[in-house]
């Protein structure tokens, strides 16, 4: 052994020598020592040290004071980095928390997230290992001891300045004064008694008596200190200083059973509480030198939690009962329930019970708690006592006070101030709860009757918790709403949920696109909802914009129907059918038909057909007011028989009270529309017509008809390349677009799942690009017709629908080639030329081309095959102006994908017919 260290010494040696080429004075600091050499040099024994320092001409005494500085400047630092991370925290050479530090500070967070012990948290803190500077003034009770320093100047006569430290006999000597013997006094007294003492020695002078320092005290911070040991305080330290110096009280101390020892006796015992609760400090004495704060461990705990001020842990002392203990925890909030307190208790086979208490009664106030009780304050209910509630189309909706007879009227008093632009003032409703189990019952009313005739049975009383909806003009659908409460906002604020709601599909779109199962039809269904929500989503932050009046357009008419029928009757309609039972029927009714807004109505209390008729927001203008059919159930013998009623509308409107007859439940109106009405349908004329434009049409009349009343065709008419389209087929055209791009991506999928097992692949890039081209396709809803043949024959007429749209395009004289051709193009038209003859004169067809499946989409959107014959039975080959050949993709190439040849024909048939009505 004494060989390696031998060894180690000489190793060391030589870097030492290395390191400081030249001498060194004895007095020198070798200021250019690593850390590493350092390291070394501890290693070595004492004598080691001293032979290796003399050696080197190094002084020793220097080298170990800056082992001992580095080791104080990383105490130091650790000490400034605690006052910002949590207690306890462990960092590295880097001054960052160590891994497992970080993994047990979110180990703590996770239980951090219930009730936490009281006080601890308000001395925990890095301790101090040296004495502060505390600057404040020192009071006069204070007692003069050894070490303390007092300034003494005299002015006057004689000016001098000196400046004592009690020795430590407790005297101070004056200059040719002589000692005085200060310690034991208190600092008041010193300057009284120095004051005339010099004073009656010295005539003509003044004297002013200052502490120009402190004396240091050593106290002991033991037990369940976080740090316990040794100090160094200022001598105006009292027990919480010290406490604050150790770092504060561990998890397992306590805050209410703190004790001062002095010479082994006890002096005083300090319970945090008071001081943490009260402000009362009247424990936390001074300590002196020598002295012991004994922290013990912590008592019995509760845990009070809820609608308390201060939630927490507590620690009990001896008596604490339930008012003592919601008192320590800062009282109780405004929505506690104290009648219903829960408390967790454990009984004596250590087993834990549950307790109601009622904290209202002083019984229960007065009772004890118990070592680990868990008190829970509970929560009041959310409802509201002695208010109405506005909901709807109303400037200020929300929660009113209600007050004994309060009436409509008193709470809207003027239509114009209280009212939206939108709202319907011929129907709104009172929600009313009717029973203790919440059941409601429905009271309609007509805000123009209720205002303006304050005796009217619409004015009507209102009680406490009823809510009135204020319906809107505009109607939308309904969506799913969970109560009323979800409507007592403003447009803005309602409109602001739609925003988010919008945003929130916007976001999952990118998922379904990215992510969606292809072969599952709802992802594709999901995709084109979240379409329509891209839209909602823009139309929705610019009516934002319009309702707070950034910009001053116009709001669009679906965003001011937040509070139409559907979505504010949605809830009330839930409601009925939920307390509908045996016995009573569910209180709903509907209209159809002729009415403005036809549908299921709740049963107003004593409602008659007008009031429906109203609810449905008034007829139309094809209403039918002779005669009107009543559906009604009737239970009779125990059987249900529907009857039907005859009811003349004009009665009701005018008040016979035989024909506005009561309703029941699930009645039934049927409001018929005037034989043979129609509203005004529209149809356009495009291109080589002599008065083109729109034209209302008269219902059955057909396309020739209508050409005949325009006055026909220009004389540059080419009716053979007429192209007709319809709303309907454009419909169906979409279904048809989104059903073959969801096959053909299925087959593709399943293609390639044949190929990773084994099969040949196929041309990717051709279908990537064929979905790419469905994806653009716009529906046109093109009918085939043949104007000529309509124009000569009447049985191949067209009945007319409203927006139907008829093109006839000027003369032409091109015949166009598309597809797997080597240039597609077009060609004047050649009178007798086949389709195959056109093909060569675009340079004929590819390797990849099918030669057996070439179609012709003539002018007027039909499609023939050259061969043997076509669809028309025609056995003329050549074409005319106006018409397409397509040369098709061999499916070989397509590993034989089916709906190749369905797609790439949509595709060209869209092409066609576009490239008709651009050319218009």
């Amino acid at each position: 052994m004494i060989k390696v260290n031998n060894v180690f010494v000489l190793s060391l040696a030589l870097i030492l020598s290395i390191t400081f080429i030249g001498k060194l004075n004895a007095a020198q600091m070798p200021s250019n020592i690593s850390p590493q050499q350092l390291a070394q040099f501890k290693k070595l024994s004492p004598a080691q040290q001293k032979s290796l320092a003399q050696s080197m001409g190094i002084d020793l005494s220097a080298i170990q004071k800056q082992i001992s500085g580095n080791q104080k400047n990383n105490s130091e630092s650790e000490e400034i980095l605690q006052q910002y991370y949590p207690r306890g925290t462990q960092f590295d050479e880097f001054g960052n928390p160590t891994f497992e530090t970080q993994l047990d500070n979110q180990v703590e967070e996770e239980k951090d997230k219930g009730p936490q012990p009281f006080g601890y948290d308000v001395f925990a803190n890095a301790p101090l290992t040296f004495a502060p500077n505390i600057d404040i003034a020192v009071p006069d009770d204070y007692i003069i001891g050894t070490g303390d320093k007092l300034s003494i100047q005299v002015f006057g006569k004689e000016n001098s300045d000196y400046e004592f430290a009690v020795s430590r006999q407790g005297e101070i000597v004056i200059p040719q004064l002589g000692p005085f013997s200060v310690s034991g006094m208190t600092f008041l007294e010193v300057k009284k008694f120095l004051s005339n003492e010099i004073k009656s020695k010295i005539l003509g002078v003044d004297v002013v008596t200052t502490l120009s320092e402190l004396r240091s005290i050593r106290v002991f911070v033991l037990g369940d200190a976080f740090k316990p040991g040794q100090y160094v305080l200022s001598s105006l330290s009292s027990i919480t200083h010290a406490i604050f110096a150790s770092g504060g009280i561990s998890d397992i101390g306590s805050l209410r059973n703190i004790e001062l020892k002095r010479s082994g006796k006890l002096i005083t015992k300090l319970d945090l509480y008071d001081f943490l609760i009260k402000g009362d400090s009247s424990n936390d004495v001074m300590l002196k030198s020598g002295d012991v704060v004994f922290i013990n461990p912590v008592g019995n705990r509760i845990t009070i939690d809820g609608e308390v001020n201060r939630p927490a842990i507590y620690e009990l002392s001896a008596g604490e009962t339930f008012q003592s203990a919601i008192k320590m925890a800062g009282g109780l909030l405004p929505s506690a329930y104290p009648s219903s307190t829960v408390v967790e208790r454990f009984n004596d086979k250590n087993l834990r019970t549950v307790q109601n208490v009622d904290l209202t009664k002083n019984q229960a106030l007065l009772s004890h708690v118990k070592s680990g009780d868990f008190i829970k304050v509970m929560k009041t209910s959310e409802l509201f006592e002695n208010s109405v509630t506005i909901i709807g189309a109303v400037t200020r909706p929300g929660k009113y006070q209600w007050v004994e007879g309060q009436r409509i009227a008193d709470l809207i008093p003027n239509i114009h101030a209280y009212l939206e632009d939108e709202a319907d003032i011929t129907y709104s409703l009172v929600i009313r709860e009717k029973d203790i189990g919440r059941n409601i019952e429905v009271l309609q009313f007509n805000f123009f009757n209720a205002i303006g005739n304050l005796n009217s049975k619409d004015n009507i009383e209102l009680k406490s918790r009823d809510k009135i909806l204020v319906f809107s003009n505009i109607e939308v659908p309904s969506s799913d709403i969970d109560s009323l409460d979800s409507f007592a906002f403003t447009k803005v604020e309602l409109l602001e949920q739609e925003k988010e709601n919008a945003e929130q599909l916007y976001k999952d779109k990118k998922f379904w696109q990215f992510y969606g199962d292809e072969n599952n039809e709802t992802a594709f269904n999901k995709i084109e909802a979240v379409d329509k929500a891209e839209e909602t989503l823009k139309r929705t932050y610019q009516s934002i914009e319009e309702l707070t009046g950034v910009i001053e357009e116009e709001p669009e008419l679906r965003e001011l129907g937040f509070f139409s029928r559907k979505r504010l009757l949605a809830p009330v309609i839930e409601q009925l059918k939920r307390q509908a039972a045996s016995g009573q029927p569910i209180e709903m009714v509907e209209i159809d038909g002729a009415v403005k807004y036809p549908g299921i109505y709740p049963l107003a209390k004593n409602g008659k057909i007008s009031d429906l008729i109203k609810a449905a927001g008034g007829l139309k203008e094809s209403a039918f007011l002779e005669n009107a059919e009543m559906t009604r159930n009737d239970l009779i013998d125990g059987k249900v028989t529907k009857s039907t009623l005859n009811v003349n509308i004009n009665g009701v409107l005018t008040g016979n009270d035989i024909e506005d007859s009561l309703l029941k439940s699930k009645d039934r109106l049927n409001i018929h529309h005037i034989p043979s009405w129609q509203e005004n349908h529209m149809v356009e004329l495009r291109g080589e017509f002599v008065f083109p434009g729109k034209y209302t049409i008269r219902r059955g009349e057909t396309l020739g008809e209508l050409i005949n009343r325009v006055g026909g065709f220009t004389d540059f008419a080419y009716i053979e390349a007429s192209l007709f389209t319809r709303e309907k087929l454009k419909q169906l055209e979409l279904k048809n677009l989104v059903k073959v791009s969801e096959s053909l991506r299925m087959e593709i999928a399943s293609k390639n799942l044949s190929q990773r097992e084994g099969s040949a692949s196929f041309d990717y890039e051709q279908t990537s690009q064929l979905l790419a081209d469905l994806t653009n396709v716009k529906p046109i809803g093109r009918l085939v017709v043949d104007v000529p043949l309509i124009i000569s024959n009447s049985e191949f007429d067209v009945t007319l629908e409203n927006g139907d749209v008829l093109y006839i395009p000027a003369k032409q004289n091109s015949v166009n080639v598309v597809g797997q051709v080597q240039v597609a193009s077009s060609h004047i038209h050649k009178k007798g030329l086949t389709a195959l003859e056109y093909v060569g004169l675009s340079g004929g067809i590819k390797k990849q081309a099918d030669d057996d499946r070439i179609y012709v989409i003539k002018a007027n959107g039909a499609v023939e095959i050259p061969n043997d014959g076509n669809w028309f039975s025609s056995t003329d080959n050549s074409l005319k102006p106006g018409d397409t050949v397509v040369v098709p993709l061999d499916s070989y190439y397509m590993e034989d994908l089916s709906l190749w040849q369905a797609a790439t024909q949509i595709v060209y048939q869209a092409a066609v017919a576009v490239a008709a009505i651009s050319g218009l």
